[in-house]
């Protein structure tokens, strides 16, 4: 395999790849919006040509912003995306393209699994259904891989939170009535290698995610008991609670099935990649 090359390279799960990539000796090139404007076609041609698989993390992602903001999120999460992957059909690349589970209603109480009814309920999700269809309408071969409440533990992510407001606060109240699958993007990232070094692997769309559920409340009370503090200083609440510009899903479970289906490897429980994240960043 010849280079790959990452877009939204300096995000937490472009980060993540790059440097998973480079410890396996994996030959990689990652690129951050500064870098690339992925709306910018000639730009694109010149970063997409001579490598064999492109990785798109680039995203718009301020969910609530987008409410506001819906054109500039489709410009980035669709056009760039389709731009991306009319390049990769020109030029012989294969392309991963990450999305979401914004792009479903976020209503079920079973796992989502790849054909069910897309129903986005923010301009988020919209722009982002958008862009997995405008890179199938450009190149049918691309793997879109959704997934979901993805974090690092460092930076601004919900787990990074948790850990500053453990340290700040002597309790806290998180949210119990959205349910979802907490993915440390380490975990993600490796999946997604593992994916590009597949060439049999034809489904054009595939859920991952660790495995099992979790509310936020759970996952806050998780953080707590694997730093050694009280998980009952995290105390449960309502949405009503935490009004925002862009409603949050309820239930954003992916199913684990088309990764499994396809001979990926699956990913772990979510509780175990969490302590193992955790170990990188307390």
């Amino acid at each position: 395999m010849t280079e790959i090359l990452v877009t939204g390279a300096r995000g937490q799960l472009g980060g993540h790849l790059l440097r998973r990539a480079e410890a396996a000796g994996i030959a990689v090139r990652g690129v951050g919006s500064d870098e690339l404007d992925i709306t910018d076609p000639d730009a694109v041609d010149a970063q997409v040509e001579g490598r064999s698989v492109v990785i798109n993390c680039a995203a718009y992602t301020a969910v609530d912003a987008a409410e506001s903001d819906e054109e500039r999120a489709l410009v980035v999460n669709e056009r760039g995306p389709a731009i991306l992957a009319a390049a990769c059909a020109r030029m012989g690349a294969r392309l991963i393209h990450v999305s979401t589970d914004y792009v479903f209603a976020g209503r079920a109480d079973t796992p989502y699994e790849v054909d069910a009814p897309t129903a986005p309920a923010t301009a988020y999700g919209r722009t982002k259904l958008a862009g997995e269809r405008a890179v199938h309408a450009a190149l049918p071969a691309a793997h879109v891989v959704r997934t979901a409440w993805v974090y690092s533990g460092a930076g601004s992510d919900f787990v990074a939170t948790m850990l500053r407001l453990e340290r700040e606060r002597d309790t806290i109240d998180v949210v119990n009535d959205q349910v979802g699958s907490p993915t440390f993007a380490g975990d993600l990232a490796a999946a997604l290698l593992e994916l590009a070094h597949r060439t049999d692997v034809v489904a054009p769309i595939l859920h991952a995610t660790n495995a099992g559920r979790a509310s936020w409340y759970d996952l806050a009370r998780a953080v707590f008991e694997e730093v050694g503090a009280d998980p009952e200083r995290v105390r449960p609440c309502s949405s009503a609670q935490f009004v925002r510009p862009a409603p949050r899903p309820a239930f954003s479970v992916l199913s684990q099935n088309s990764w499994a289906a396809a001979g990926l490897t699956p990913m772990r429980p979510w509780r175990d990649a969490l302590r193992a994240a955790l170990t990188t960043v307390v």
